[in-house]
C-alpha cells in the first residue's frame, strides 16, 4: 500500500482507516458503542451502521453525561475556500440528525481566518464570499434555527480573540510544530489559528457561565487541531471536546483521498450547487469504475463495489440498506453493468440535490435567524 497523508491541509493516497486509529490515538466504535448510541435515538444513522463515522474521542463519556442530563452541544465548521461539495456535507448531515435525536444546540464555526491565511491567492473578501454562500448549504441541511448559532471569525473575533489568546499561552511553538508541521516559511497568523479553532469548544461553557460537555462531529482530517485542544482546555478549568470522526468522500477519479473544492477543473467534484446535467456528465465521464473491461467480461466474473466511486457515494447517501445491499451483490456478480450503477448513482444524487437546492435557494431569505452576532 502507497504512503497516505491526513493532514488539515492535505488529504492524499490509499487511506488505511484502521491504521489512521492507531495513529491518532482514536478510538473505533464498537457494536457495543452503536447499541449504546442506539438506546437514545431509537435509531441508527446510515452514516453510524454503514461505519462512515468509524472513529471517537471520549464519547461514552458524552453519553455517561446525557445519561446524568448533563446535556452536551454539538461544534463544527466549515473553512470557506471555494464553493461545497458533497464530501462537506457528509459531517453536516449526520450533526443535523445528532441534533434532532439528543436535542441539542448545535455551534458551527466559519473560519474565514484560516483559509486566507492557509491559502495565498484567496482576499479576505474571497473568504467571506464563499462564507455566506456556504452558509446556505449548512442551513439547508434542516438545523434548528432556534438551537443553531453559525459564526464568522472576523465578525465574531471581539468574543472569540480573548478566549483565543487564553488558549495561545498554553500552547507552545514546539507543539505547534510537532503537530502541525509548520516550518519557517509559514506565516506567524496560521501559527495562531489553533487557538481560534479550539475556542468554539468552550464558547457556550464561557457564555452560559457553566462548564458544558462538547462533541465535535467531523472529518477525520481535522483531528490535530482538536489534539492539541483536548490538551489545552482542561488547564484553563473546561471539559476535554469528545469527537466522532467519518471517513472521506473520495473525488469522482478514484477511492483516494478526498473530493475537493480546489479541483481547479471542477471535474472531480460534485457540488452541491451542481445542476443535474451536470452530475450527470461528471459520474458517466469521470467515475472510476470497479467494472471489467468488457461488458462479457463483467458479466461473466462481475464488478468491485468496493473500488468503484459510484458504489461508494451510494453508501454515503443511499439510505436504505435493503437497496445497497442489492446493489453490492448485483454489481459483484455482473449482473448489473457499470453504466447502469452509474445511473442509479445519478439518479440518488440528483434527487438529494434537487432537494437539497430547493431548500438552499430558501435559505436565502433566513441567514439571520442562525448568525450570531456580536
Amino acid at each position: 500500500m502507497k504512503k497516505f497523508i491526513v493532514t488539515p491541509w492535505e488529504v492524499s493516497g490509499d487511506i488505511d482507516y484502521d491504521k489512521l486509529i492507531k495513529e491518532f490515538g482514536t478510538e473505533k466504535i464498537t457494536d457495543k458503542l452503536l447499541k449504546r448510541i442506539e438506546k437514545h435515538t431509537g435509531e441508527l444513522h446510515w452514516l453510524l451502521r454503514r461505519k462512515i463515522f468509524f472513529s471517537h474521542r471520549d464519547m461514552n463519556w458524552i453519553l455517561d453525561n446525557y445519561e446524568k442530563k448533563n446535556k452536551f452541544f454539538l461544534y463544527t465548521g466549515r473553512a470557506p475556500s471555494g464553493l461545497t461539495h458533497l464530501g462537506h456535507l457528509v459531517p453536516w448531515i449526520f450533526a443535523q440528525w445528532l441534533q434532532e435525536k439528543f436535542n441539542v444546540e448545535m455551534w458551527f464555526q466559519i473560519p474565514d481566518d484560516e483559509k486566507f491565511l492557509f491559502k495565498p491567492k484567496l482576499t479576505l473578501e474571497d473568504t467571506k464570499h464563499y462564507a455566506y454562500d456556504n452558509i446556505l448549504d449548512i442551513i439547508a441541511l434542516g438545523f434548528d434555527p432556534k438551537k443553531t448559532k453559525i459564526f464568522l471569525d472576523t465578525e465574531y473575533a471581539k468574543v472569540m480573540y480573548p478566549l483565543a489568546l487564553e488558549i495561545s499561552k498554553k500552547i507552545t511553538l514546539s507543539t505547534a510544530r510537532a503537530v502541525f508541521g509548520f516550518k519557517n516559511e509559514m506565516n506567524i497568523g496560521a501559527i495562531f489559528y489553533t487557538s481560534m479553532q479550539s475556542v468554539p469548544a468552550i464558547l457556550p461553557s464561557v457564555l452560559k457561565k457553566k462548564n458544558i460537555p462538547c462533541l465535535i462531529p467531523h472529518a477525520i482530517d481535522q483531528d490535530a487541531h482538536f489534539r492539541v485542544s483536548r490538551d489545552v482546555l482542561p488547564k484553563l478549568g473546561y471539559y476535554k471536546p469528545a469527537a466522532i470522526h467519518c471517513r472521506f468522500l473520495s473525488g469522482l477519479s478514484g477511492p483516494h483521498g478526498k473530493m475537493s473544492s480546489s479541483d481547479p477543473k471542477d471535474i472531480n467534484t460534485i457540488f452541491a450547487t451542481d445542476s443535474a446535467k451536470t452530475v450527470e456528465h461528471k459520474i458517466k465521464k469521470y467515475a472510476f469504475s470497479g467494472g471489467q473491461p468488457t461488458i462479457k467480461e463483467h458479466k461473466e466474473k462481475g464488478g468491485n463495489p468496493d473500488v468503484d466511486v459510484s458504489y461508494q457515494y451510494l453508501t454515503f447517501f443511499e439510505p436504505s440498506d435493503k437497496k445497497l445491499k442489492k446493489i453490492y451483490e448485483d454489481y459483484k456478480s455482473g449482473a448489473i453493468l457499470t453504466s447502469e450503477l452509474k445511473g442509479i448513482c445519478i439518479e440518488t444524487i440528483n434527487k438529494f440535490l434537487k432537494e437539497h437546492q430547493k431548500k438552499r435557494e430558501l435559505a436565502k431569505k433566513n441567514i439571520e435567524k442562525f448568525m450570531l452576532r456580536a
